[in-house]
């Protein structure tokens, strides 16, 4: 196999990985919740681990000027975005980085906004630094039968809460679970907002690079000199390239105000990611480019293989096809399956999903279905939910 045909192992192989993903159940139920996909590493990445291990390259992390070269590179290539890369910073992933972040710049009790139904951890570290949490929720419109994402940004409620005092607005860009991304209109709203009322947008765009392509994804930064001013980005490697066991993130600034306020981060943050971790990320964004588009194209036909499945079997469920990345966001409301379905079909079906209520209270009767598989792996997935009715 090679990086322009990727397919990922069937399921016997995938029973012997150590990660989370496939440690957490009993060895009958299908797992799909942890966001890792089950595609084999690049051969750039894999190529590099072994001479690391071969030579006992096994030390401390030090200074890594191409971490910040190979990703400003890889983002002029994909997003036409022109990345100073002294202004990359190091992180150990993207919770620590925020957290960090939230630290620097925010004192306990600080208001913090964030938009659900969002990635779990956004609370998780919003709890860790002891800010408040003030949620403006996407809006669902009543579409029905419709493919298309239906969620809303609502923006007479984000002006209210923006002119009322919050320091932070913590955002998920692309969006995860939704599979939305935002408009180059709705960032620069977003920036003209933060501008006005001083407050500064903290950006995880750590799914970016597996955007389709029929659609466009914007870096926050690369909005002009008012979101330089008033944004950070943080990313990685790790769900791109799916390798978050190797522990780094990225912290990008792009103006002299931004740069200045990381300055005061912990010295030790950059020695906390990995030697590992550094080291692929750089050689991901530099040589992983083939390995990327491969892997897009099995999510792009996956993606649509979840539309044509439920369409068929199970034609209640909502779904929307999702615009970056290889989560599915599926509202079972219609299957009664109780209070929370996510927990009736590993019961019923042996298949698991992350449950809805963990990115918002209101979206209790969702699940999150990582589609980062073979479509046989898929397929097995939606048929699972049918047995358990």
């Amino acid at each position: 196999m090679s990086d322009r045909d990727i397919k990922a192992p069937d399921l016997a192989a995938l029973l012997t990985h150590k990660s989370e993903k496939w440690t957490s159940f009993p060895r009958d139920v299908l797992p799909l919740p942890v966001a890792e996909m089950d595609y084999p590493v690049a051969d750039s990445i894999k190529k590099l681990l072994h001479e690391m291990v071969d030579a006992s390259d096994l030390g401390y992390l030090g200074n890594i000027p191409e971490l910040g070269e190979a990703f400003a590179c890889f983002a002029l290539e994909r997003w036409d975005w022109k990345v100073d890369p002294l202004q990359v910073r190091l992180g150990t992933d993207v919770g620590v980085a925020v957290v960090e972040i939230l630290r620097i710049i925010t004192k306990p009790g600080d208001k913090v906004l964030v938009n659900s139904p969002v990635y779990q951890n956004f609370y998780n570290w919003l709890t860790e630094t002891g800010a408040e949490k003030i949620d403006v929720p996407f809006i669902r419109s009543d579409e029905e039968n419709t493919f298309d994402n239906p969620w809303e940004i609502n923006w007479p409620e984000i002006e209210k809460v923006y002119s009322s005092g919050i320091k932070v607005h913590l955002i998920c860009s692309p969006h995860n679970p939704l599979g939305r991304i935002y408009s180059k209109e709705e960032l620069l709203r977003l920036v003209e907002l933060a501008k006005k009322n001083d407050v500064i947008i903290i950006s995880d765009e750590i799914h970016a690079p597996l955007t389709y392509k029929d659609s466009h994804f914007v870096p926050m930064l690369a909005l002009g000199k008012d979101a330089e001013e008033c944004c950070i980005t943080v990313t990685a490697a790790s769900k791109g390239w799916n390798i978050a066991g190797l522990k780094c993130a990225i912290i990008v600034t792009q103006s002299e105000t931004m740069k200045e306020k990381m300055s005061h981060l912990p010295f030790a943050l950059h020695y906390r990611a990995s030697l590992f971790g550094a080291y692929a990320s750089a050689i991901a964004f530099k040589e992983g480019g083939i390995w990327l588009d491969s892997v897009i194209e099995n999510l792009d036909h996956n993606r649509y293989l979840i539309r044509d499945l439920l369409t068929s079997m199970l034609p209640t469920v909502k779904y929307h096809v999702p615009q970056n990345g290889y989560l599915a966001w599926l509202d079972l409301s219609a299957l009664n399956l109780g209070e929370d379905p996510s927990v009736t079909l590993v019961e019923r079906g042996k298949v698991a999903f992350n449950a809805g209520h963990y990115y918002a209270p209101h979206t209790s009767q969702y699940v999150r279905l990582n589609f980062a598989t073979s479509p046989e792996i898929v397929t097995e997935a939606i048929n699972r939910i049918r047995k358990a009715l």
